[in-house]
């Protein structure tokens, strides 16, 4: 139980003398009391040494641009660290940009996604000089082109491409199969359509075609089927338009290790495997490969954030044929992390304060909310002697954890700390009741 597998915790993650969690050199009972509890860390060391190696090793396999995708987690601090090495950053609202605009990051290095983009939206990217902006739709066409007219510029656009491939995860997050709301499809015209339309408009010009097949991906068999259907109809475009496809942006996916049994491939290796993938679909339909573009974002933040909780209840409970479960309370839950709720997810749990040589026991550790959904980590195994009052660290959060948090039942959002060479910096503060009493109008 006290043991932390490398690849599901921060690297910067060890044992000090005590039993209890270091992460970047720092105690998480200080960061506890300083800071409270739930509270996300972040291990900034962590989280800028996956964006370098995804620079480089998608660089290595002819990425013009991998763009960090800010849904995953998005804070002024964390798109500064992500440019400052050496990446893009793939917004999908007007929020999210906003950010990346206070960070100070370039438009040139954006790309704006989102299957219903507004027109302040669409106006507020152009007028800002975002680099590319993905088409979903063809009302978008003119949205963008309206835009981008009305601001005098020649707006860069890709058209995303629905491939018909359903990539091996949840069905909330496979995006390339044809019944969902995303893009258009690839087999049915629709494609070629909108480049036709966006051909005739002096304010649009297309660079490339997007696909994403999905999310926590492990293999790259997926887009091996992906990018054979989006190199076809780049074949296509060209034989019928005369438009030739400079950029192929396959989007992200690329998953982590939430649990010790869980093996994705190594960033090289992923990278090399995709590479090699669009090289050979393009020497089979005799084109000239596509300058390449990837999104990814929870393999960049995701094992570099861990949750801290303190333990409030614990209360065992006889099942059938004299079984005990015990239910573990902690201070957030579902309102801090909803992927257990929503996909199903699984996640690494160890005591974080002190070192205990009882016996284990089979916990659920669950939330204070009123839902009984409501479920951190479904099976768990926890000291025997597991006391009010403990710290439980929750392993590769880092992603659509704070980014998906809610104030279900009033509560506050917890502070996001970012951990570095014996240091911590709250990055995104705490909520309080007065910020919620705040937005409430009534008199």
């Amino acid at each position: 139980m006290r043991e932390l597998a490398s690849h599901v915790w921060p690297r910067g993650a060890e044992r000090g003398g005590a039993g209890e969690l270091m992460l970047g050199g720092v105690d998480v009972r200080d960061l506890a009391q300083e800071f409270g509890t739930p509270l996300f860390v972040l291990d900034e060391a962590d989280v800028r040494s996956r964006a370098r190696a995804f620079r480089d090793a998608y660089a290595d396999a002819g990425a013009s641009w991998v763009f960090y995708a800010a849904k995953a987690f998005l804070s002024v601090a964390v798109a500064r660290w992500v440019h400052e090495e050496g990446l893009g950053i793939d917004v999908a609202s007007g929020g999210e940009l906003a950010v990346a605009m206070r960070a100070g990051v370039p438009g040139e290095a954006l790309l704006m996604h989102g299957n219903n983009k507004s027109m302040a939206e669409v106006q507020m990217a152009v007028e800002y000089g975002v680099g590319r902006i993905v088409i979903d739709s063809f009302e978008e066409i003119a949205r963008v082109a309206e835009a981008a007219a009305q601001a005098g510029v020649v707006q860069q656009v890709l058209v995303r491409a629905t491939v018909g491939v359903e990539a091996h995860t949840h069905e909330y997050i496979a995006t390339a199969h044809e019944d969902q709301k995303f893009g258009l499809s690839a087999s049915g015209g629709a494609v070629e359509e909108a480049v036709r339309r966006i051909a005739k408009l002096p304010s649009l010009t297309l660079v490339g075609l997007h696909s994403h097949i999905g999310s926590q991906i492990f293999d790259a068999a997926g887009f091996e089927v992906a990018a054979a259907r989006v190199v076809a109809l780049a074949q296509r475009i060209y034989d019928e338009q005369g438009i030739e496809i400079e950029e192929l942006n396959l989007g992200g996916g690329m998953g982590i290790a939430y649990l010790d049994s869980d093996d994705p491939l190594d960033v090289q290796e992923m990278a090399g495997q995709i590479g090699d993938i669009v090289a050979k679909a393009c020497a089979e339909y005799g084109i000239t490969a596509p300058r390449l573009a990837f999104e990814p974002g929870r393999a960049i933040v995701g094992p570099a954030g861990v949750t801290l909780y303190e333990v409030g209840t614990i209360k065992p409970v006889e099942l059938d044929h004299g079984q005990v479960r015990t239910y573990v309370s902690v201070d957030g839950g579902m309102s801090d992390n909803i992927r257990t709720a929503l996909y199903g997810a699984d996640y690494t749990i160890t005591l974080a304060s002190r070192v205990s040589e009882a016996e284990p026991m089979l916990c659920r550790v669950v939330g204070k909310h009123c839902e009984s959904g409501d479920v951190v980590v479904r099976d768990a195994w926890l000291p025997g002697d597991l006391a009010p009052g403990d710290l439980l660290a929750v392993a590769a959060t880092g992603a659509y954890c704070r980014s998906m948090a809610s104030n279900y039942n009033y509560l506050p959002r917890p502070a996001v700390v970012a951990v570095a060479d014996g240091g911590a910096r709250e990055i995104v503060r705490r909520e309080t009741v007065e910020d919620l009493l705040g937005l409430d109008v009534a008199t």
